[in-house]
């Protein structure tokens, strides 16, 4: 008999040991994706992209794209200045996969911010580095809508172009943003970058930027000081007579995880820039930009914890231990059980705020999004942590691709405003807009009544928004966050997925700090079912 390749190694038999996760299904074991596409009233075409997602190819691209790291290039051999970023092959497949299904500025063209909402879910699952300059893109729109017009339809398109020409000589465009500066981080209206205004109607910008998200990208939105204040600019890396423009790119960040997208530190040295929106009006032009990004950032982490979840729920499937099979036995059923509804909570919240930017839902969004943009993304380290623990020593070898999800886990969170930033500016959002609480309670209210938890939180709930302190913001943006999923979950998913939900985070005694410790009665079994990835 012909042996299969090293499973017989002199000493000892390869036995027990976990298939590849190679050409499973996403969608077949993700119902809670399918349920809260139902609910938003979307039917996209998902399986073309889900197929890529789940096959051997694309899982190989995420691991060699982080495996070889983006490789910056200040010079060329002639010592000419020319700031470029080098990117492996598989970074290019994975961009040109997510181009290519419309997840960056398509929507702005087609209306379709559902479906691209449940793409970019999809591939975060894969991998997570290239949902940068996706995202990016995505969001520089409304910005742009605030008076520079004509990049839109080259943004949108569905051509990937890399590489540096003027932007009317491409047929796709991708925009980064550059807003931080050394002294301030998240406080950007601490910048010190100038800008002065020229005879040919565009500015000259001098200074810096600590954090530019994908320095490779064909445009920038930035944040400078012109005579009028604080104002937003669009910087192009190639100006219009094929000069590069004033753009150097000093360093790029040795960063925690996120290792196949560049992040870079820059200089402007007069660079030529085309004012967005009116002088001292910056913070406000770039506003819904943040809305954006924010929305995938409870996107992205969403995937993140989903994809984590599949490589735990495939491995207890197919490990045994101590004479029975991993997923047989009843603790390790309650761990990855829990996880499972932590994922489908997070994921229909994320898609509900989705539903929210379609449909121009801005009081429900001001409210919800940084609520949930809070809680979900703080939600994914512990996460990902549990599911790597579900595999042992085996999760913690750099071979599996848990370390790499465990590295990327805490991103969200810091990205566009880290746990105190995001949960202070809900209480902003409260003073200015206080028919958003309206529109919160009105859509936790829709399952008042289906269960006494749910009802307990939401009137503790009320009692925090009628008295809001900056001390307890996290608190309530966690349990703003909580009360929605808790009414979606209940509306929305089979009665053993609301009830574990409820019972680990809204009970009396609770909510309990670790995976795997829900109370008697609830069944484990159907919720880790549920979510096994299957070919």
């Amino acid at each position: 008999m012909t042996v299969a390749p090293g499973t017989q190694l002199g000493t000892h038999t390869v036995v027990n040991q976990v298939p590849p996760l190679d050409g499973f299904d996403p969608l077949g074991c993700d119902p809670g994706l399918a349920e809260a596409l139902r609910r938003e009233g979307a039917a996209p075409d998902l399986k073309a992209l889900a197929q890529a997602v789940g096959s051997a190819e694309y899982r190989e691209h995420a691991r060699l794209a982080n495996e070889h790291e983006p490789v910056l290039r200040t010079h060329d051999r002639y010592g000419h200045r020319i700031d470029e970023v080098e990117f492996h092959p598989s970074w290019h497949a994975l961009m040109r996969l997510s181009v290519e299904h419309g997840l960056h500025a398509a929507p702005w063209l087609d209306g379709a911010h559902l479906a691209r909402a449940a793409g970019f879910y999809l591939v975060s699952t894969v991998e997570q580095g290239h949902c940068c300059p996706i995202s990016m893109t995505y969001a520089a729109v409304p910005a742009l809508r605030h008076g520079e017009l004509r990049f839109e339809e080259k943004l949108g398109s569905r051509v990937y172009a890399p590489g540096l020409e003027t932007p009317q000589a491409k047929p796709g465009l991708l925009a980064g943003m550059s807003m931080t500066e050394k002294q301030g981080g998240s406080d950007v209206r601490s910048g010190t970058t100038r800008a002065t205004p020229d005879a040919h109607g565009t500015y000259s910008l001098v200074g810096h930027k600590w954090f530019t998200s994908a320095p490779m990208n064909d445009l920038f939105l930035t944040l400078a000081r012109a005579p009028g204040g604080l104002t937003c600019f669009v910087l192009p890396r190639v100006l219009p007579d094929g000069t590069r423009n004033g753009l150097r790119i000093q360093r790029l960040k040795d960063k925690l995880g996120n290792r196949s997208n560049a992040s870079a530190e820059l200089e402007y040295v007069d660079a030529v820039g085309w004012r967005v929106g009116d002088e001292g009006r910056g913070v406000a032009t770039i506003i819904e930009m943040v809305s954006m990004t924010r929305l995938d950032c409870v996107l992205g982490a969403a995937g993140t914890v989903r994809a984590a979840l599949s490589e735990a729920a495939h491995h207890v499937a197919h490990r045994s231990a101590f004479g029975a099979r991993l997923a047989d036995q009843p603790l390790m059923q309650a761990v990855v059980g829990e996880l499972a509804v932590e994922s489908e909570a997070a994921t229909t919240l994320a898609v509900r705020l989705a539903g929210a930017v379609e449909r121009g839902e801005t009081a429900f969004l001001r409210l919800a999004l940084p609520a949930a943009k809070y809680l979900v993304c703080k939600r994914t380290p512990a996460v990902v942590a549990e599911a790597l623990e579900c595999l042992g020593g085996n999760g913690y070898v750099e071979e599996s691709p848990m370390p790499r999800l465990y590295r990327e886990s805490p991103l969200n969170s810091l990205w566009e405003g880290s746990g105190n930033v995001t949960a202070l500016d809900l209480l902003r959002a409260l003073s200015r807009s206080p028919e958003s609480v309206e529109a919160v309670l009105d859509e936790i209210a829709l399952a008042q009544g289906t269960d006494a938890r749910l009802d307990r939180a939401a009137a503790q709930l009320r009692t925090e928004l009628r008295d809001p302190e900056p001390r307890r913001a996290r608190r309530l943006a966690e349990l703003l966050a909580l009360c929605l999923q808790g009414s979606l979950l209940l509306r929305t998913a089979p009665a053993e997925v609301s009830d574990a939900f409820l019972a680990g985070r809204l009970q009396p005694d609770g909510p309990w700090r670790t995976a795997g410790t829900l109370p008697d009665g609830i069944p484990a079994q159907p919720l880790l079912e549920r979510v096994t990835p299957r070919p």
